[in-house]
């Protein structure tokens, strides 16, 4: 979930068909494409249910039993395009952990305008704060004392190598620099970090975090050694010249979203990794499908150093060298979901090849049962890409299951019907059509794999479908789709009577409920809960004036658009575009965060935090970021009254956070309390 608008190439030729057609023929059944009610009501619906398939509508559990979610309780702050953190009145804003601060006591400390070296990098916080959790240390102390495990998605080059404005390139893209390289390897990956809870000093608040140089403390980058888990490990498929028996590798890369484990550990999730790479022979289906470049360098150019653990970025095959002589299977070593003991810092990463490879957004695991199976929501964050779910072989069973559980079952991709209606179809080999005859010869291949196999298995392409979040107390699950530019605009992707979004320029957060109430089922219902977009006072000031919208009310932001009796507009209290993360927090609140583009420019102001009351759809804007950030990640601690979330690069002409004086932007973690000490969103 980096900084722009559209998440990688297009590497989806297939003809699966796309969600927003699906969607809109659904709309366009009850007639919601009619001008006289999308002029009356947008997107909502002026009909009744139509009387079609299982009826989504009546199997739709909009009921939460005894326990209801809370409400957003704050005074909404306003778009903004001031270079600050804005919250609302009664909340405080602490920023605890910003990109190059030192780990420990004696680690090197950050030297303003980030002139440290690549050896300094490996001992500070990395950059691009994404995705995180926290972690209680104790049972006592669980709101005051913890680990942050927080993901380090990207760099800026233009601010870690402030020397040579944005790191040395010969011509052709080669490295001349090995300490530049390093530190750029160095900034990506995962920080552990324990933190406590202290009471403050002087003039400032009552109490404070500060982050503890203890023994927890660990930079995980894109250089640490992995071991592999699961049908995968140990194939042709992952044998290099670092691991000639495909059991490991080095580092984990482009760490976007996050999930949080029943046992206690966390996972991180590689998103957008192909562009790390370049192939200047032939590539393999394995490369192509993710858009590994066909050139002789990559974005940064690490494979054209010599250094071994440079040149692995360089998946050119060797001649006449077999596969555990170069590193043309270093780009399978990539794209999977990576586990972290953060309460052991000598144990070693683990990438589970189970949960299958793509450009994973994040994994989202729904509540553990005794007795039944570990299930895992993910999306995969690119044009025209899916939704998958995991579900374990193994049953859990307290206090007795641990990562093991992840390396075998059963992945499924979902497709979504019409009528509100879906399916999970099995990435499985032997199963539908996943045979060699069709080009996949076992397991390991299927995974490796996956995203040709979503393909073959007729899956539904998606516009960038990224966070998952599951509501724990009602069992349903939530996807954003961030956005797709490509909408009537790319020829496989056109404009049309069932698709009147061009550009879907702002995204929606789709829900679902699975059949049975068990996450392992292999049906489920799905309704579009929010759309993205500005408000319909702002979409009638446009008019015929901006090509996106044109006066038209299907585009105005909407709670339920498509749920008989519950379409409303968005206010501007909560008008938003490009969702992108999402969480369901133990309050009941969804949390959901933005990643667009020239927002200001279409009177959304910069990136945004709103909470919503998924039930009722009451949505209220939180948190507003400062110039060029996007907000991302979010943990709480166990009485819900201190919130973490994380500002990813601020550039351009930001200036934040100015610590000490610093006009130079960094990547930070923010503290966020209410004054009065109560429940965050209350």
């Amino acid at each position: 979930m980096a900084h722009h608008s559209d998440h990688g190439p297009d590497c989806n030729e297939s003809a699966n068909p796309w969600f927003e057609d699906i969607a809109a023929e659904r709309y366009s059944r009850r007639h919601l494409l009619s001008a006289g009610v999308v002029a009356a009501a947008g997107l909502g619906v002026a009909s009744t249910a139509d009387a079609h398939g299982a009826g989504a509508d009546r199997d739709w559990d909009w009921n939460w039993g005894t326990r209801r979610p809370l409400s957003p309780g704050f005074r909404p702050v306003p778009h903004s395009t001031a270079d600050e953190v804005l919250v609302p009145q009664g909340y405080s804003v602490q920023v605890l952990i910003p990109e190059g601060e030192p780990l420990e006591q004696d680690a090197p400390p950050y030297i303003p305008g980030d002139h440290n070296s690549g050896a300094d990098r490996e001992q500070q916080i990395g950059a691009h704060h994404d995705g995180m959790a926290y972690f209680p240390l104790s049972t006592f102390a669980a709101n005051r004392r913890g680990l942050l495990c927080v993901n380090h998605e990207n760099i800026n080059l233009e601010l870690i190598h402030p020397q040579s404005d944005g790191g040395t390139f010969e011509a052709g893209g080669g490295r001349p620099i090995e300490d530049e390289v390093r530190k750029e390897l160095a900034s990506h990956g995962v920080s552990v970090v324990e933190i406590r809870r202290t009471r403050g000093r002087g003039d400032g608040p009552r109490e404070r975090w500060e982050v503890v140089g203890g023994r927890y403390n660990r930079r995980i980058t894109a250089s640490t050694p992995m071991e592999f888990t699961g049908p995968v490990r140990g194939t042709d498929f992952l044998k290099t010249k670092y691991s000639p028996r495909g059991l490991r590798t080095r580092g984990t890369l482009n760490n976007c979203a996050n999930g949080q484990t029943p046992w206690g550990t966390y996972v991180t999730c590689e998103e957008n990794w192909a562009g790390y790479f370049f192939n200047a022979g032939v590539r393999p289906r394995e490369q192509t499908r993710y858009g590994v470049p066909s050139s002789a360098t990559s974005t940064y150019g690490w494979g054209t150093r010599p250094e071994d653990q440079y040149a692995r970025f360089d998946a050119t095959p060797l001649q006449g060298a077999q596969s555990s002589q170069d590193y043309r299977n270093e780009p399978n070593c990539f794209g999977w979901i990576v586990e972290i003991d953060p309460t052991d810092p000598y144990s070693m990463p683990r990438k589970h090849t189970a949960l299958g490879r793509m450009g994973h957004e994040g994994a989202a695991f729904a509540p553990a049962t005794a007795g039944e199976p570990i299930v895992v929501y993910m999306g995969d964050d690119a044009r025209g890409e899916y939704l998958y779910k995991f579900v374990s072989r193994g049953l859990y069973r307290p206090g007795r299951t641990d990562g093991r559980i992840l390396e075998s079952g059963t992945l499924y991709v979902a497709k979504f019907a019409a009528n509100g209606t879906g399916s999970w179809s099995a990435l499985e080999h032997g199963r539908n059509g996943l045979v060699a005859a069709n080009g996949f010869t076992s397991q390991a291949d299927v995974l490796v794999n996956t995203r040709s196999a979503a393909d073959h298995v007729g899956a539904t392409r998606l516009d960038r479908p990224e966070w998952t979040a599951v509501n724990p107390f009602n069992r349903n699950v939530y996807l954003t789709c961030t956005n797709n530019s490509n909408r009537g605009v790319a020829a496989n992707q056109p404009l049309d009577a069932a698709n009147p979004r061009a550009r879907n320029p702002d995204g929606h957060v789709i829900g679902w409920k699975e059949r049975g109430g068990s996450h392992a089922a292999v049906q489920f219902d799905w309704h579009i809960l929010f759309f993205g977009g500005p408000t319909r006072n702002t979409i009638a000031k446009l008019g015929a004036s901006d090509s996106t919208y044109q006066g038209d009310l299907r585009y105005a932001a909407q709670a339920f658009p498509g749920v008989p009796g519950r379409q409303r507009f968005l206010g501007e209290e909560a008008s938003f575009n490009s969702p992108d993360g999402l969480w369901v927090s133990s309050s009941g609140l969804l949390w959901l965060q933005t990643d667009g583009y020239a927002n200001e420019l279409r009177g959304f102001g910069h990136q945004q935090m709103l909470a919503a009351n998924p039930v009722t759809g009451e949505m209220r804007r939180f948190l507003t970021g400062p110039i060029g950030s996007e907000i991302t990640g979010i943990a709480e601690t166990p009485d819900m009254r201190t919130l973490f979330v994380n500002i990813q690069h601020p550039e351009g002409d930001s200036t934040w956070p100015r610590i000490d004086g610093e006009k130079r932007p960094r990547s930070a973690t923010l503290v966020i309390t209410k004054d009065d000490g109560g429940i965050i969103g209350s």
